[in-house]
């Protein structure tokens, strides 16, 4: 795996997170099991995020019995785990997009030498 798609795992987990739970509740196993499958997430990550997400205030968590052992603990998203998600939500996309048109070519271009240096001579002035 590539130093960048290490680093872009790290930065998007909570907000994958976030968005399985805002499609209803979940117990950690089985969103680490969609998470792996998704994005090629270890298992051991995920309970340490749930709990940093709970500190947080982002998810809820209740116990539910299990037909096959004990009782499982389900998180639940939050009103401020919603308020989270729309806002990563929409930064994850303005930064997918820029990224997207810098990579197509069609990105801002940056202005030439000479546009600079007119700009900081006037600066100077």
């Amino acid at each position: 795996m590539s130093e960048i798609e290490v680093q872009l795992k790290k930065g998007v987990l909570g907000l994958c997170v976030l968005a399985l739970l805002s499609r209803g509740n979940s117990y950690a196993y089985e969103i680490a099991s969609r998470m792996a499958h998704a994005v090629d997430m270890g298992e051991g990550t995920i309970y340490p995020l749930m709990r940093r997400m709970q500190k947080d205030g982002l998810v809820a968590t209740y116990l539910e019995e299990s037909p096959s052992g004990p009782p499982r603990k389900y998180y639940s998203i939050t009103d401020e785990g919603r308020a989270r998600l729309a806002e990563q939500t929409a930064e994850w996309r303005g930064f997918t997009a820029a990224v997207d048109g810098l990579i197509d070519g069609e990105g801002a271009q940056a202005p030439a030498a000479s546009e600079q240096e007119g700009e900081s001579s006037h600066d100077a002035s």
